[in-house]
């Protein structure tokens, strides 16, 4: 399925208006912490995780947040309605239907507008570098040349991350290609990145994952990557949060 829309580049380096931040997941892998609450409302150094990542969105000057979700749907929406000055937050509903990361981009796309959108995973965490992260990452931004633009960390820089990385990068920060099977990619994607509506184009019915968009880019040579310069921590399981708590309370 195809939908036609109107398409408007913003100049180089401008920060998104509109963010969506993933939100709609079951956190299996959090259980039993998630047994009665959202993933996003896990709390870590006394603060939900998706209250951490609109406090970036805020200091990058986010305007409006697209939250989709799901699981303790109803719990979710309440914490996040009138919570956040300054950002207008609407709710992509997916009570219905889980439809993943692709296609929750799907499901939104008509409350995303038709400029770069930043896209947020809400179970990460992340420390600014020299340089507000989402800033550095918009300034890396070429409408001209780019379709998703992912913020990545070092693998050795990815705190609790169990993974062998994602993706190898180009000098010119292109994404070559993605982790070869038996071998260790150097980068690991944060969960953070800008997209262009047009990719989302030529979906398939149902629950996807991004995989499908983030391929059609980096095999037409679209998809890029930019290095984080701070601290990134994946906050999946339980056993994260104190690591990460220890990490962040000694400095």
């Amino acid at each position: 399925m195809t939908r036609q829309r109107e398409i408007r580049p913003v100049p180089h380096g401008t920060v998104p208006r509109t963010a969506m931040v993933m939100a709609a997941g079951l956190g299996k892998r959090m259980r039993p912490l998630t047994a009665t609450r959202p993933k996003p409302l896990v709390e870590v150094a006394g603060k939900a995780l998706i209250d951490h990542v609109f406090d970036r969105l805020q200091r990058a000057g986010i305007e409006r947040a697209v939250v989709n979700v799901h699981y303790l749907a109803d719990t979710l929406q309440a914490h996040v309605t009138d919570r956040y000055p300054g950002i207008d937050v609407v709710i992509s509903d997916e009570r219905a239907r889980l439809m993943e990361t692709g296609g929750g981009l799907v499901q939104a796309r008509d409350l995303l507008g038709t400029a770069p959108v930043l896209v947020v995973n809400s179970d990460n965490l992340w420390i600014d570098g020299p340089v507000d992260a989402i800033r550095l990452l918009a300034s890396r931004w070429d409408d001209d040349a780019m379709d998703a633009l992912l913020l990545m960390v070092p693998l050795a820089r990815a705190h609790n991350h169990g993974g062998t990385g994602d993706f190898y990068l180009a000098a010119d920060g292109r994404i070559s290609s993605r982790r070869k099977p038996g071998c260790v990619a150097p980068f690991a994607y944060t969960g953070i990145q800008i997209i262009h509506p047009r990719l989302i184009a030529d979906w398939p019915e149902g629950p996807f994952s991004t995989n499908l968009f983030w391929d059609r880019a980096i095999a037409e040579g679209r998809a890029y990557g930019q290095v984080h310069q701070g601290l990134w921590f994946d906050v999946g399981t339980p056993g994260a949060i104190p690591k990460t708590e220890a990490f962040l309370a000694g400095g």
